[in-house]
């Protein structure tokens, strides 16, 4: 059998062309996942923002009152809601629209921060 020649095994380029293939298919939906899940706006003129911080405050109960002394969907007091005006809108948060306890919520976060949900926007990374 000397002198006689084997048939060369399958070039490895296209076994290069897969796996380049395979790698660009790999990493073009992580592309896009990683773009879709970015992180939501913080800003207090967003309405995404005070969605979520009511999600963790009322589980987005707009007319939340289990009687713990804070109502709506971002859990006001009482004081608090006639002190920056929410009293123009409804007698109590929980009687207010969504839109209106947002109005009320951004004047409460632009003189008191974040703080003013403390256990919330810590949590939704706020602060």
């Amino acid at each position: 059998m000397s002198g006689r020649h084997h048939l060369p095994s399958a070039p490895s380029r296209p076994m290069l062309k897969v796996g380049v293939v395979a790698a660009a298919a790999v990493t073009g939906p992580l592309a896009i996942t990683g773009t879709a899940m970015a992180a939501p706006s913080v800003s207090p003129d967003s309405n995404a923002t005070w969605d979520r911080l009511a999600m963790c405050e009322s589980t987005q109960n707009w007319d939340a009152d289990t009687g713990n002394g804070f109502k709506g969907g971002l859990q006001f007091t009482d004081s608090t809601w006639s002190e920056f005006g929410g009293e123009q809108f409804a007698d109590s948060p929980d009687e207010a629209s969504r839109e209106s306890q947002i109005k009320v919520a951004k004047k409460v976060q632009d003189e008191q921060g974040w703080n003013a949900w403390p256990t919330c926007s810590e949590k939704l990374g706020l602060q």
